[in-house]
């Protein structure tokens, strides 16, 4: 028998059962859904949550941006962000929301987003679906990163949306960089030291400072100082893609790469971060390495002209030919810095230290992502122990 006033009732299968309308139809009629509990006061006690999720819903729905898409707001926060980040996160943003969010769940209406909908979309981009492979974990993170701000945007400037974002998490994926061994290190400097180019100095200044391909394509003899022996780094380059509308329409006579070009450009922006500013020694050998190609003010060290540089990925390409010819297995220009930060901790560089001269945001990073001690420094640290058997 149901209870006066409460829809609540008890079941032939012993369970109770308490019903609630969810939503009404275009013609007024309502909508019924139901709740099940071994005991009247369970069953209560989920109703009264259930028609307070309806309520709650309602209010969300009712508000005046409600109706909007979700599309809307992405672009109101990349309008709101984009005087506050560097050019290069601003691109990242949009291609994010250009190629995956707008395109999975932009068309939502705001009043109808909610926590579930927003999971189901993190794991479809983890798994992929039919005419769309899945996505890396660290782009998938990106994404839900992206979102995130923007429900954080609208929910102080707009309506308080019903998102909880905080129990979506992704796991990360376990990615070993190449480092080069000992000996891959000696082939490579005796390469380089057999074919002198302001280009090779530039792989040599790497090897033994660990600088970002950015870093040392956008530097300049102004920030080497010989005599203090040390390299200032205040500055990154990196090609980026061109986001800004064009008032001119290319002419048919241009050049593939000229077309290229148009897309895409060249940015020579102050580094990642605060701690990546920072002044390196350099040692002795590669002092005087330097000395051969000294330039002075705003010539560049790779190519020794002020109107002339080295662009990341045309360096890349170089290295990788130099890999080829010194018979050296193929490996990424960074492996040059993990394989630097590796042979400082070998040899017993303080890790504080270590993470300066790397700019690194904090010691963890260093730890973490950078120091991969070789098979042979775990064997000479194990053999230690062998002095407790002695004694």
């Amino acid at each position: 028998m149901a209870r006066k006033g409460e829809n609540i009732y008890r079941r032939k299968d012993g369970r109770w059962e308490g019903r609630y309308i969810a939503d009404r139809a275009k013609d007024g009629r309502a909508r019924y859904r139901s709740v099940y509990a071994k005991s009247y006061s369970q069953v209560k006690q989920k109703l009264q949550e259930a028609k307070e999720m309806v309520q709650k819903e309602h209010r969300i729905q009712n508000l005046p941006e409600a109706e909007k898409p979700f599309s809307e707001f992405l672009y109101r926060w990349l309008d709101y962000i984009r005087p506050r980040i560097k050019e290069s996160s601003y691109v990242k943003y949009v291609n994010l929301i250009e190629l995956h969010i707008d395109q999975e769940i932009g068309a939502v209406p705001l009043g109808r987003l909610n926590t579930e909908m927003i999971d189901e979309f993190i794991n479809t981009m983890l798994t992929g679906k039919e005419g769309m492979e899945p996505l890396a974990a660290k782009t998938v993170t990106d994404i839900l990163g992206v979102v995130r701000n923007v429900i954080r945007y609208i929910n102080t400037r707009y309506q308080r949306l019903d998102c909880d974002l905080s129990q979506i998490t992704i796991k990360k994926e376990e990615s070993r960089m190449r480092i080069l061994s000992r000996e891959e290190e000696e082939q490579l400097i005796r390469y380089l030291m057999e074919y002198p180019s302001p280009m090779n100095c530039g792989i040599f200044l790497t090897l033994f400072t660990g600088l970002r391909i950015g870093e040392l394509c956008a530097l300049t003899w102004g920030d080497i100082h010989l005599r203090e022996k040390e390299v200032y780094i205040q500055k990154t380059m990196q090609r980026i893609q061109n986001k800004q509308p064009t008032s001119t329409r290319p002419s048919q006579k241009r050049m593939q790469d000229q077309e290229k070009e148009k897309r895409t450009r060249i940015i020579i922006t102050p580094p990642k971060s605060r701690k990546s500013i920072r002044h390196i020694p350099i040692p002795d050998g590669v002092a005087q390495i330097l000395e051969g190609y000294q330039r002075y003010g705003n010539e560049y060290l790779l190519t020794g002209k002020t109107n002339s540089f080295v662009e990341p990925r045309t360096l890349q390409y170089h290295f990788k030919k130099i890999l080829q010819k010194s018979r050296i297995q193929e490996a990424n220009y960074h492996a040059l810095r993990h394989t630097f930060a590796t042979r400082c901790i070998e040899l017993g560089f303080d890790i504080k230290s270590l993470s300066e001269i790397l700019g690194h945001a904090s010691v963890n990073i260093t730890l973490n992502r950078y120091v991969h001690p070789s098979m042979e420094m775990k064997r000479d640290n194990m053999e230690k122990l062998s002095e407790l058997i002695a004694g």
